[in-house]
């Protein structure tokens, strides 16, 4: 079964500006079958009501394994995720369940992006594209690609775990991993270079 890696091409402290070379990227791919997704860590009450306002679709949900193991009934239905309309506003029951998550998931490309960098972008936080397709180059020797053809935007987060905070943003473009014959770096290299990018950084495996 083959596998995904996931190479940086652009970090900057600007959110908007990482979002725009993400923007770029998915330009260079065929976006017939692509959509978005998202996910961003929120700490506080205010954060969780910021992003229930802004994102009044997004599912919310606890991360907090010992919690489950605590109660597995789970009354507040946060292990499963609750959808934004039914979760509770209420200051004491969030502030009792924080941090919560905010995601969405396999949403039309160019349809939330805007909203959740504003939300995201002093978060913790992805926005992932998936259902790309890289085009094939043959004067590089390289194939199409659809199954392994992704971009991504880590807001604050040093991996594609989100577990791990650091400061600024980094765009990531995900091709298909090789045999150990260097291919996929020249993929993503090729890549970078149609958005006037380089990789900057080691990849990062799924």
């Amino acid at each position: 079964m083959s596998v995904d890696v996931a190479y940086p091409i652009f970090r900057t402290d600007d959110p908007a500006s990482a979002l725009r070379v993400a923007r770029q990227l998915l330009e260079v791919g065929d976006q017939q079958g692509a959509c978005v997704s998202v996910d961003v860590e929120l700490r506080t009450v205010g954060d969780v009501l910021h992003a229930w306002r802004a994102l009044p679709d997004a599912w919310f949900r606890k991360e907090d394994t010992a919690d489950w193991v605590r109660d597995p009934s789970d009354p507040s239905g946060l292990h499963v995720g609750v959808h934004a309309p039914q979760l509770s506003t209420d200051p004491a029951f969030l502030l009792a369940h924080l941090p919560l998550w905010a995601s969405m998931l396999d949403q039309p490309v160019g349809s939330i992006e805007n909203t959740f960098t504003t939300v995201a972008s002093r978060h913790v936080a992805e926005i992932r594209w998936s259902g790309l397709g890289w085009p094939e180059v043959p004067e590089r020797g390289l194939y199409a690609e659809f199954n392994h053809a992704e971009v991504s935007v880590l807001f604050n987060a040093a991996t594609r775990e989100l577990d791990e905070r650091i400061d600024g943003h980094t765009v990531l473009v995900h091709v298909r991993r090789g045999n150990g014959d260097e291919y996929e770096e020249r993929q993503a290299s090729w890549l970078a270079e149609q958005t006037g990018q380089t990789v900057i950084g080691p990849p990062q495996p799924c």
